[in-house]
């Protein structure tokens, strides 16, 4: 959820601000109405500013910048190379009877399961209501044939740095996607694409971003936030010393 907007902090006496003529007025009023007409072009311009703001901010500071769509921007790495249905490929394997590699075009073939839930980061805001598309992560496990010795899946990711764990239990949930769409589009580069995970009843933190292995594993291996103290099981409202409202 966006921060609120602080209101304007000058000293100002009830009822005694200055006059403005008509044209200032009517000025003002055009203006709000070219926002109304330009707002999602101006909001699509400022995520994608924000995202390319981001790749190259070693602060992180921009990642703590509002924008019109209400997240914001993440990454580990200084920058993120960049995959196309050309180039991408996702692999599962591990403690599997059939490992495999999927294209993009593999994984948009497979049948898609879409759900509409809250997104809720561990640092405190929440998007309400948005759309993700993809395939269920059971799914790609039954086709790969998980040995009864496994009990975790390990998520890695094309930066280069981040990973990711589930227990087996969890990662078979039917909430949890292999996700190629967010928001009733094809996911994009700064949000995370062409593909990531989605694990809708957990923080954010564990939908790791341009998805690219799934390794079954015999033990959950705590993931890059985990081994910087962030909890393992991370449900909404019920870690991290948080108390937000339930995502599912």
């Amino acid at each position: 959820m966006n921060p609120e907007v602080p209101e304007d902090s000058e000293d100002h006496e009830p009822g005694r601000g200055k006059p403005i003529g008509r044209r200032i007025l009517l000025g003002t009023l055009g203006l709000g109405a070219l926002g109304v007409v330009s707002a999602p072009v101006l909001q699509r311009g400022m995520e994608a500013f924000l995202g390319e703001a981001a790749q190259k901010d070693p602060t992180g500071l921009t990642g703590l910048l509002p924008n019109g769509g209400g997240f914001r921007y993440y990454s580990v790495t200084s920058s993120v190379p960049r995959k196309t249905a050309k180039n991408y490929r996702l692999t599962v394997d591990g403690l599997v009877d059939k490992p495999a590699s999927y294209t993009l075009a593999d994984l948009r073939a497979l049948p898609q399961t879409r759900m509409v839930k809250d997104v809720q980061c561990v640092t405190g805001w929440r998007v309400p209501d948005t759309p993700f598309e993809g395939v269920r992560l059971s799914a790609l496990l039954d086709a790969a044939g998980v040995r009864s010795s496994a009990g975790a899946v390990r998520f890695t990711c094309f930066d280069g740095a981040y990973t990711e764990s589930l227990t087996l239990e969890q990662a078979r949930r039917a909430d949890v996607l292999v996700a190629l769409r967010m928001q009733d589009k094809d996911l994009s580069h700064n949000h995370g694409g062409p593909v990531r995970l989605y694990v809708a009843p957990m923080y954010f933190y564990k939908s790791a971003k341009w998805l690219s292995g799934i390794e079954v594993t015999e033990e959950v291996e705590p993931g890059y936030w985990e081994e910087r103290g962030y909890d393992i099981d991370a449900w909404v409202g019920r870690s991290n010393g948080r108390d937000d409202e339930p995502t599912t």
